[in-house]
């Protein structure tokens, strides 16, 4: 069954490198964020999201569109992919693993290969622009 996932994610640059997270199970890296529940807007799904995720609280009112991605989903064989509406957003808090998170990590482009193809495109716009190595 091939179709697309709808989803949000949160894009924190920080010392030239952007944050990922993994989940318990999973080898790869993930943006924050996660998939719309009925009737969510993007920025209701994203501060949930990112509140259970990793314990800190985004300021709606920063929230900025970053990209709109169309990938391949990471995990299907069917032809299914996955459109992210990725942004970013102020956030107050400490950033710590919380949920089904159970790590952190910085990455630039030299890791792109320990993040699916939605990842490695967020990580090549902001090489494009400057902002990571």
């Amino acid at each position: 069954m091939s179709g697309v996932i709808d989803s949000v994610s949160w894009v924190l640059v920080r010392g030239r490198t952007v944050l990922f997270v993994r989940t318990g199970g999973r080898s790869r890296f993930y943006l924050p964020g996660g998939k719309r529940e009925p009737g969510e807007t993007d920025a209701g799904c994203l501060t949930r999201e990112v509140r259970e995720e990793l314990g800190v609280r985004l300021d709606a009112a920063s929230l900025r569109r970053f990209a709109d991605l169309d990938e391949p989903a990471d995990g299907y064989t069917d032809g299914r992919r996955v459109h992210m509406t990725a942004y970013t957003a102020d956030h107050d808090g400490r950033l710590a693993p919380q949920g089904e998170v159970v790590e952190l990590a910085w990455f630039g482009t030299a890791d792109a290969d320990r993040v699916p193809a939605a990842g490695r495109r967020v990580l090549g716009l902001l090489a494009e622009r400057g902002e990571i190595d």
